[in-house]
């Protein structure tokens, strides 16, 4: 039974926007045996689960895809921030505090 993990990707500090981050990721956990090359010293994993990533448009998509692949999955929820539109003339006026 495969290991799975679904998430938010947080956006990345060159973003302004938000369009990218409205997707939810499955991602297989990768719980394979991790080798060195001798002569390169390269590392290389025996599964290759661990390079796939799945785009979903929402969370409840994202579940039955994993339960009908019958995977393990853990699900971690982001707070989302809230956008309070404000106006230039803001900066300018007299705030009471």
């Amino acid at each position: 039974m495969s290991l799975a993990k679904i998430y938010r990707p947080s956006k990345s500090a060159m973003q302004s926007g938000i369009p990218n981050s409205r997707k939810w990721i499955l991602e297989y956990v990768s719980t394979g045996q991790r080798k060195t090359d001798p002569l390169m010293g390269w590392t290389s994993v025996n599964s290759t689960l661990g390079q796939v990533k799945l785009s979903f448009d929402t969370l409840e998509d994202a579940q039955a895809y994993a339960k009908k692949k019958g995977l393990v999955v853990s699900v971690s929820h982001v707070n989302e921030t809230l956008f309070r539109p404000k106006s230039y003339t803001d900066n300018f006026t007299k705030k009471i505090r």
